[in-house]
C-alpha cells in the first residue's frame, strides 16, 4: 500500500475527518503479557499452570494473564480507577486520547479512545479497510462493583468512636463486609488556584472497619442468623474521638483526621479539598489460591475481569489493517444501579460513539443518510458480564442441566423472558467464533423457580437493535467483598474476545437470516 494520505470530511456536525495512512498500521509491540510486574513474574508458577489439563489457553498465557488481572484489580479500588488503569494501557499499547467535546480526526487502521466522567472509556480500533457504513464489532461491560460509598455528610460518633457514614451502592452482600479491614477509593475535587482538578486517591492501610456484636451479646445469632440494620450496624468506625486532631472540635462535614489523611495522600492542603465520591474496599490484596493455585480469590471480580479481558483483547488483537469493521470496547459506570446514568449503559454514550464513526465519508463520498441504520444492521455486541458457576454446597440452586464450572470456558447466558439478550443467531456466529481459538464453552439458564438478573445487553440490544450475546465467566460469591473465579477462565476469555474482533467479520457473512 502507498504512503499516500487522504483525509475524508465527516457530512454530520461532530464527525471524524477520516485519514489514511499505511504507517498507521505498525502496530506497537505487545506489552502486557511480556512485562515484568514487581512482585508477580518473579514467583515460580503455580501448580495449576504447569498442568497439562488446559485445553482452552497456552500455560504460559494463562499464567501471565491471571497474574496481570491482579494487577488490574488491586490497581483498580473504584471505576475512576479502573478508567485510570484501562487508559494507562491503552497508551502503552499505542492508542490514542481524544475527547468527546472536539471534533474526531482518525485514521484508517488508527486506535482510539475517550473517557466519559472518568468512570467509563470507549476504546475503538478503525479497520484498514472500513468503509462508511460497515458495521461494529463490539464488546460491552462495566467498571462498578457493589461497595459502600462515603455519604456526603459523613461525619458520626457514638460512644467515644469516630464514625463515617456511608451509604450502599448495589445490591452488596453487605454481611460480608463486617470485620474487614476497609480503605478508601475514589476522585476528589481539588482547587488550584483558580482551576478545579479531578484527581485520585487511594488510601490503601485499613483506617476503617465495620465491627461484628460478639456472640455474647447476641445469643440469637446461631439460631435466627446475623441480622442487622444497614443504617444503623453498617457504619464503619474511624478511630476513637479523644485522638481528634489537637483536640479541637471539628464542625465540617466530615472528620477533620479523614479529611487530613486525604489531603496528604493528595499532596494538597485540606481547605483545598473540594466534593468527592469515595468508596469503601477490602485491603486484603487478591491473590491466587487453592491447592492447585485454581482460583482467583478476589475483590470486584463482578465486573473487572470482564473489563480486564476486553481490554486486553482490543489490545492484542491482530488483522485489524485488513479488517472492514470498527472494533469497540466500551465499560460503562452504574450497572450494578440500573445504568440510568450520563455514563452508564442506558445513556446516549454508545449510540453517540457509534453514531459519529458511522457519520463520516469515506474517499470524498459522504456517507448516505442511513449509513448509521445501515451499520448497526452489520454489528454485533457482545455483553461480559460475570456468570453464577454452581456452588459446592448448594449445587440445587443451579438447573440440572445448565450448571457452569470454573475454568471449563465461558458461560453463554440465556432467558427465555428475555433478561438476557442471547438467541440463536447470535450463539450461532460465538460458537463459531470460539472454534477458532478451541474456547470451550458453557451454557446457563436459571430454575423457574428462581428470578433471574439482567446486564446491559437487553438494554443495549433493545435501544440499537444490535444483535447481542450475554456470556461471563462463571465465579461463586457474586456481589460479596470477595469473589471467586478460575485462573484458567481469564486467558479463555481474554482468547474468546480476541478471537471475535479478529474472526467476525468473515463469519457473519456465511450467516443468513434476514434479506
Amino acid at each position: 500500500m502507498s504512503r499516500s494520505r487522504m483525509v475524508i470530511s465527516g457530512c454530520l456536525p461532530g464527525a471524524p475527518q477520516w485519514t489514511t495512512d499505511a504507517s498507521s498500521y505498525d502496530y506497537p509491540p505487545t506489552y502486557l503479557l511480556d512485562r515484568e510486574d514487581e512482585g508477580y513474574n518473579s514467583d515460580p508458577l503455580p501448580s495449576v499452570f504447569q498442568s497439562s489439563k488446559m485445553t482452552t489457553v497456552t500455560n504460559s498465557n494463562s499464567a501471565a494473564a491471571a497474574r496481570d488481572f491482579l494487577t488490574f484489580v488491586r490497581a483498580s479500588p473504584s471505576p475512576f480507577h479502573a478508567v485510570a488503569e484501562s487508559k494507562r494501557r491503552l497508551e502503552a499499547a499505542g492508542f490514542s486520547a481524544i475527547s468527546e467535546k472536539d471534533a474526531w480526526t482518525v485514521t484508517r487502521g488508527g486506535k482510539y479512545f475517550f473517557t466519559r466522567n472518568q468512570s467509563s472509556v470507549v476504546a475503538f480500533v478503525v479497520g484498514g479497510q472500513y468503509k462508511s457504513g460497515n458495521g461494529f464489532s463490539i464488546i460491552g461491560a462495566h467498571t462498578d462493583s457493589p461497595c459502600l460509598k462515603v455519604k456526603p455528610v459523613s461525619k458520626k460518633e457514638t460512644a467515644g468512636y469516630l464514625k463515617v457514614g456511608v451509604e450502599t451502592y448495589g445490591g452488596g452482600l453487605w454481611n460480608t463486609w463486617f470485620d474487614r479491614d476497609l480503605g478508601i477509593a475514589g476522585r476528589v475535587m481539588v482547587k488550584s488556584g483558580d482551576a478545579i482538578q479531578h484527581k485520585l486517591v487511594q488510601v490503601d492501610e485499613p483506617i476503617l472497619r465495620i465491627p461484628t456484636l460478639a456472640i455474647h451479646l447476641d445469643r440469637t445469632i446461631s439460631s435466627e442468623g446475623f441480622k442487622f440494620n444497614n443504617e444503623v450496624h453498617l457504619t464503619p468506625m474511624l478511630g476513637l474521638a479523644a485522638k481528634a486532631l489537637n483536640g479541637e472540635e471539628d464542625k465540617g462535614k466530615h472528620h477533620a483526621l479523614l479529611l487530613s489523611k486525604l489531603a496528604n495522600k493528595l499532596g494538597v492542603n485540606v481547605e483545598d479539598i473540594g466534593d468527592f465520591e469515595l468508596c469503601l474496599y477490602d485491603t486484603h490484596p487478591s491473590t491466587i489460591g487453592g491447592i492447585n493455585d485454581e482460583f482467583i480469590f478476589s475483590a470486584r471480580l463482578d465486573n473487572l475481569m470482564s473489563s480486564y479481558c476486553a481490554i486486553e483483547a482490543i489490545i492484542k488483537a491482530t488483522g485489524h489493517e485488513s479488517d472492514s469493521l470498527i472494533r469497540v470496547a466500551s465499560l460503562f459506570d452504574n450497572e450494578e444501579v440500573g445504568s440510568q446514568t450520563a455514563f452508564g449503559a442506558d445513556s446516549d454514550l454508545l449510540e453517540v460513539t457509534l453514531r459519529r464513526l458511522a457519520g463520516a465519508s469515506v474517499e470524498g463520498v459522504e456517507a448516505g443518510k442511513t449509513a448509521f441504520e445501515q451499520s448497526l444492521t452489520k454489528s454485533f455486541l457482545i455483553s461480559a458480564d460475570m456468570a453464577h458457576a454452581v456452588h459446592p454446597n448448594y449445587s440445587e440452586k443451579h438447573e440440572d442441566n445448565h450448571r457452569p464450572s470454573m475454568n471449563k470456558g465461558i458461560v453463554i447466558k440465556q432467558n427465555a423472558n428475555q433478561r438476557y439478550a442471547t438467541t440463536s443467531v447470535t450463539t450461532t456466529i460465538l460458537r463459531e467464533v470460539a472454534k477458532k481459538r478451541n474456547v470451550a464453552l458453557q451454557e446457563f439458564v436459571v430454575r423457574n423457580d428462581s428470578p433471574c438478573g439482567s446486564t446491559i445487553g437487553p438494554m443495549l440490544s433493545a435501544k440499537l437493535g444490535l444483535r447481542t450475546i450475554d456470556v461471563g465467566n462463571p465465579q461463586l460469591s457474586m456481589h460479596s467483598i470477595r469473589e471467586t473465579c478460575g485462573v484458567q477462565d481469564v486467558g479463555t476469555a481474554i482468547d474468546l474476545f480476541q478471537s471475535f474482533y479478529e474472526e467476525f467479520a468473515a463469519i457473519d457473512k456465511r450467516v443468513s437470516v434476514d434479506l
